[in-house]
């Protein structure tokens, strides 16, 4: 079949992925859509992949894709004709520990929120269940009645031959060899058989999606790994219809298929495979068997299954499947070109996110932007680094293990490490830090006093369900902060600089609060969208006339610097630009941090000099640096912005005061735990883009009456408008475990007089008010209710399957009125 000479949109790659968007672009009404295979379909990865169908997720939004994916397979033989070999059997997870135990119960506390039938079940059940098994040593499990298992070859022609019937044109045997690209936007595709004029281009190139994103200039993370499973031979006597098993601790699942057991593996330490490039005549192709690799997942299995002892083994498989540096797919338009988007590396969990995924991006493409809350996935969390060789093949050989690893809060990979520091990197490590990362970032999250380093122990976490290692030198910290004075280093702050003589009327447009302010002040604000709901939430600082900072997280300096740049006009004298590297920021907090700084600094930092929500130009040591008097703890401070080559110098100007006025050096999480107990949101957590400014409580820092500018008036503005008038359907409120004991992390249910009404959305201890500290959104009982009716209601949160009743607050829990900050 012939290339044509335009198209809409051109799909490179025909896996399941690239023919679930081919098919959902189609279903949404899109033509001239055109799906480029190099080979045949199915013939890169999901030609031998397991097929396993599970619906829970790790988070809300990943469980619903999920979710789609399973009811959209299980009603595509009655649309297409083609069989999906989709069966609900149902899944157990078995649990050799009680910490794995922990993780099972909190994860079906959290199903239950999210609408997933599960049950646990204890050793007898998990037999009555899967009657071939040892469970001397099992805790118990989980039952998933409603997961299953499919063909993914056939779900993929399902997909294809819907999408061909939406008119969709799925060519196969052409390979694509560059991306087109002119003024920032995709505009074609250079094959084999010639070039194609396209308006939109999608990277679903399974294993070879990197290489394709390097052609267009776009950076995709992600690498192959070897993948190993067995079938046996026919075992007589074998139950059919058997549920997936999955057992973690031994790094396996089973699948019956046939009268014969599909086992496979995702061992601790995996194998990187085509560093040197895949081969050009890769079709179907399996790579070089290695038993001795596998030999350890086999015997432990024998064990876990007797049966298994004498079945015969019909086929040992390797194949490579791709990887990501955090196990978690890449979704979205790339923030390096317009149009261009990307569907790859699904980490072993194509065929059951394929669905959804496909459906998303579809809609994603069709609107402008998502359809939902897919930071989890979005490409604009990666940073470009991370598409390098070396980085990838490192980390790749753990995160393939990290999916059946005990998913213990606060767990760091290992692999790859010490990419980028902070300037006072050095300085924090020598005080006893321990770092975790954070797109590649290296951060302090606690540090170990110096008594305990003398007694020879060394910053490293334990992981746990329960209180880590760590969790009384945090309380040591958080306490400083609250009681005295402490200081971060807060350097992995997201720095946009927006300059220009239109700045001010591209911000006035793209922010919710009003930035056409005096230059020293400081406006905290949000980015939304048309419908009033969050798509970043920052400061902004305005530094002169024709120049801003943006401050915003570290994981989303990406994607709000693709959002400003998206909406800056074509005629706007204005652009932005990441300065991140260029500043450190040394954070000094606490109701003693006046005194603290007073004696460094000569400009006077007394209220009247130097009011909340300003910044200013000072001197310290021998830097000019700016202070900004803002906070995330909910204490009186200053952030200090100093040129990342001083950085070190004002480090230790300030460790030379502390000599006689003591300052406690604090990390990550206690920074998390102060600004919970100030019920301060968390952009990816509390707030995103699905939740409406004004039901996050966040009306304060919107001011939709501000007059229209010259680009037009603010994005929201009248969804703004319409839901002041109408009402809120929910609300964001802060939660307080009355028992002291239980720990609280996110995705907890919410229970409102006994029934299920959502789920925290974050959590942690607050050590000040001594109690687990929660952030969730509650629905209102009736259009209309008020904020007080919901207050009166009985509120209790499932923490691993035991009701724990919780105080409930609109207000800040700690310090409501604020007076801490204007001390």
């Amino acid at each position: 079949m012939s290339i044509p000479a335009k198209a809409r949109a051109v799909i490179i790659g025909g896996g399941v992925i690239g023919c679930s968007v081919a098919y959902h672009l189609g279903k949404l009404g899109w033509k001239d859509v055109v799906l480029l295979e190099r080979k045949q379909l199915t013939c890169g990865t999901t030609w031998h992949a397991a097929g396993l169908i599970a619906q829970l997720r790790a988070t809300q939004n990943m469980t619903r894709l999920a979710k789609y994916s399973q009811e959209l397979y299980f009603g595509l033989e009655a649309e297409t004709g083609v069989a999906t070999g989709f069966k609900r059997n149902g899944s157990i997870t078995v649990a050799l520990s009680d910490e794995r135990m922990e993780e099972l119960r909190r994860s079906a506390a959290m199903a239950r929120a999210f609408g997933v039938e599960i049950d646990e079940i204890g050793p007898s059940e998990i037999i009555d269940r899967y009657p071939h098994l040892n469970v001397e040593d099992a805790v118990g499990g989980v039952w998933l009645p409603k997961d299953g298992q499919a063909d993914p070859v056939n779900i993929t022609q399902a997909l294809a031959r819907g999408a061909r019937n939406y008119g969709v044109n799925i060519i196969q045997g052409v390979k694509v060899t560059d991306i087109h690209h002119c003024d920032g936007r995709v505009n074609g595709v250079m094959t084999d058989q010639g070039p194609i004029e396209v308006d939109y281009v999608v990277n679903a190139g399974g294993m070879w999606a990197r290489e394709i994103g390097a052609m267009a200039g776009v950076a995709v993370p992600l690498h192959a790994c070897e993948h190993f499973y067995i079938v046996t031979e026919g075992i007589a006597n074998l139950t059919q219809n058997l549920p997936v098993l999955r057992v973690p601790d031994e790094c396996a699942y089973y699948k019956e298929d046939a009268g014969k057991i599909l086992l496979g593996a995702f061992e601790p330490n995996s194998k990187p495979w085509g560093m040197g490039g895949i081969p050009e005549d890769f079709e179907f192709d399996s790579l070089p068997e290695d038993f001795d690799h596998f030999e350890p997942i086999l015997e432990r299995a024998v064990e876990r299954m007797p049966i298994l002892a004498d079945a015969g083994i019909q086929t040992f498989f390797n194949g490579p499947e791709s990887f990501t540096p955090d196990d978690r797919y890449i979704l979205g338009e790339a923030p390096e070109l317009m149009n261009f988007f990307v569907a790859a590396g699904f980490n072993s969990v194509g065929i059951q996110s394929a669905g959804g995924a496909g459906m998303v991006l579809a809609e994603w493409m069709e609107t402008g932007n998502a359809p939902m809350d897919l930071w989890d996935v979005d490409i604009r969390r990666m940073q470009p680094f991370q598409a390098n060789r070396r980085y990838l093949e490192t980390r790749v050989s753990e995160t393939l293990g990290l999916l059946y690893a005990d998913h213990f809060p606060y767990r760091q990979v290992e692999t790859a490490r010490d990419v980028r520091q902070s300037p006072v990197h050095d300085r924090l490590k020598s005080a006893g830090a321990c770092f975790g990362e954070v797109s590649g970032l290296e951060r302090a999250n606690w540090f170990l006093p110096r008594a305990e380093q003398e007694r020879g122990l060394e910053p490293r976490y334990e992981y746990s369900w329960k209180r880590q290692n760590w969790f009384d030198y945090s309380a040591k910290e958080h306490l400083a902060v609250r009681e005295r004075v402490g200081m971060f280093d807060m350097s992995s702050f997201g720095k946009i600089r927006v300059v220009g003589r239109d700045a001010e009327a591209v911000l006035q447009r793209i922010a919710a609060n009003d930035v056409a302010v005096k230059p020293g002040k400081i406006v905290y604000t949000q980015f939304l969208n048309e419908a009033g709901r969050i798509e970043a939430d920052v400061t902004v600082s305005r530094l002169s006339s024709d120049e801003f900072l943006v401050v915003t997280p570290a994981a989303t300096v990406r994607r709000d610097l693709h959002w400003i740049t998206g909406h800056i006009p074509d005629d706007a004298h204005a652009f932005a630009m990441d300065v991140t590297a260029g500043e450190a920021v040394l954070v000094v907090m606490g109701p003693q941090a006046r005194d603290f700084l007073s004696p460094l600094i000569p400009q006077s930092l007394t209220n009247e000099a130097f009011p909340f929500g300003t910044m200013q130009t000072i001197e310290i040591g021998y830097a000019v640096a700016r202070a900004h008097r803002v906070t995330y703890v909910g204490e009186l401070g200053w952030e200090l912005y100093v040129p990342a080559d001083m950085a070190n110098h004002v480090f230790d100007t300030i460790a030379a005061r502390a000599e006689d006025h003591p300052l406690q050096l604090c990390g990550l999480h206690a920074l998390d735990s102060c600004r919970i107990e100030k019920a301060f949101r968390h952009f990816g957590h509390d707030i995103s883009n699905e939740d409406h400014v004004l039901e996050a409580g966040l009306g304060f820092a919107v001011n939709e009456t501000k007059p229209e500018g010259r680009f037009g008036p603010m994005i929201g503005c009248d969804a703004v408008k319409k839901k002041r008038n109408d009402g809120l359907s929910q609300r964001l409120m802060q939660f307080r475990l009355k028992d002291p004991d239980p720990l609280l992390y996110h995705n907890e249910a919410i229970l409102r007089d006994g029934e299920l009404v959502g789920y925290l959305t974050s959590g942690n201890y607050g050590h000040h008010l001594a109690g687990a500290i929660g952030l969730g959104y509650v629905k209102c009982g009736v259009a209309g209710e008020s904020a007080q009716d919901q207050l009166n209601s009985s509120y209790s949160i499932d923490v691993a399957g035991k009701i724990i009743e919780a105080e409930v607050s609109f207000k800040p829990m700690y310090d409501p009125t604020a007076a801490q900050v204007r001390l």
